[in-house]
């Protein structure tokens, strides 16, 4: 069995299962996906829901900025050590940043930002956090291309059969905006419904049409729409500890120029890694894993990483504290919900 399928009890096979099916679905109807799974709708819900209110799974829809004409960011925040954790607490309230950790350095926290407009992005980059007391160097690394990986994480499609993952259907990937695309313009009804799938992935179409204005079958169709687009897409938070990994690292590598196509797709097809992207900046490409414990992520390095030729530097910087994934605020170890 794969190292990162052996699992604490937290989750059984079913469990695994229906968190593939949201994986590659974040809407998919519990009555088709029970179908699939050969339980009733009634179960999945209810493993759902148990999932949900213990703070490990939350389904959230997120705003990729990058068809909308703006760039992401990878930050590297420095601060005193005396002021790390106040800072990544506060950069965890704002809403253009997620991923807010605490590096292992203890004084050094590592966010996304992904700023929708040129004033945010400067408001951010340059005055908001460059001007807190507690930090004394930021470094930005803009991320020009995200790798796409064959299956995302936590990769439970191997608990399937051939016959329910054809009718499952595949997650559709994120694709950036084509250069000199005219990025897609969001109206306020389109807004209103991002912000209540950005709390809920799963709200019903019947709580976005009463916020939007709009039927029922309108907010269906914009939201095809908005997902076709790449604007939207759906994103699973995990309470990691909960589910027996101990580790969570982000990777910096210097990667020769020739190699760094070859190399970025490379690491997007191992088990551990959840995210991967060529960047601007001191280090080239930047990857987020996700091991059991502190040996796992010794294999990883000298044994993933260790075979493939164009590397030439490389920095590793285990987690100490997650205050946010790509939407939820973290508890300790489990998700608490923005409101």
């Amino acid at each position: 069995m794969p190292e990162l399928l052996r699992d604490s009890t937290i989750f059984d096979d079913l469990d695994k299962q229906i968190v593939h099916g949201l994986v590659v679905d974040a809407r998919i109807p519990f009555a088709k996906l029970g179908a699939i799974l050969g339980v009733s709708e009634q179960t999945v819900a209810r493993r759902y829901r148990s999932m949900r209110e213990r703070g490990i799974i939350h389904v959230s829809g997120q705003v990729n900025v990058v068809p909308l004409g703006h760039a992401r960011w990878i930050l590297r925040i420095r601060s005193t050590p005396s002021g790390a954790l106040r800072l990544g607490e506060a950069l965890a309230r704002q809403p253009e940043l997620s991923w807010v950790s605490l590096l292992s350095t203890g004084s050094e926290v590592m966010c996304v930002s992904r700023a929708r407009t040129a004033q945010r992005r400067d408001a951010l980059l340059l005055q908001l956090i460059p001007r807190a007391p507690q930090v004394t160097e930021l470094i930005a690394h803009e991320v020009m291309h995200a790798f796409p990986q064959d299956e995302e994480w936590p990769r439970y499609s191997c608990l399937f059969t051939a016959e329910q993952l054809s009718e499952l259907g595949s997650r559709r990937p994120i694709q950036d905006a084509a250069v000199g695309e005219v990025p897609v313009a969001l109206t306020p009804e389109d807004e209103a419904m991002l912000a209540i799938l950005a709390r809920d992935g799963r709200a019903p179409y019947a709580q976005l049409a009463a916020a939007t204005g709009w039927s029922a079958p309108r907010v269906a169709r914009r939201m095809v729409e908005l997902v076709e687009s790449d604007v939207l897409y759906f994103d699973l938070d995990f309470a990691l500890e909960r589910m027996g990994y101990a580790v969570r690292a982000a990777i910096w590598l210097r990667v020769r120029p020739a190699d760094l196509a070859a190399t970025g797709a490379a690491i997007a097809m191992f088990p551990e890694v959840t995210y991967v992207a060529a960047t601007t900046g001191p280090t080239t490409l930047t990857a987020a894993l996700v091991c059991r414990d502190t040996p796992h992520l010794y294999r990883f390095v000298t044994e993933r990483l260790g075979g493939l030729p164009g590397i030439v530097d490389m920095e590793v910087t285990p987690a100490l504290r997650t205050f946010k994934q790509a939407q939820a605020l973290m508890d300790t170890d489990r998700i608490s919900l923005l409101r």
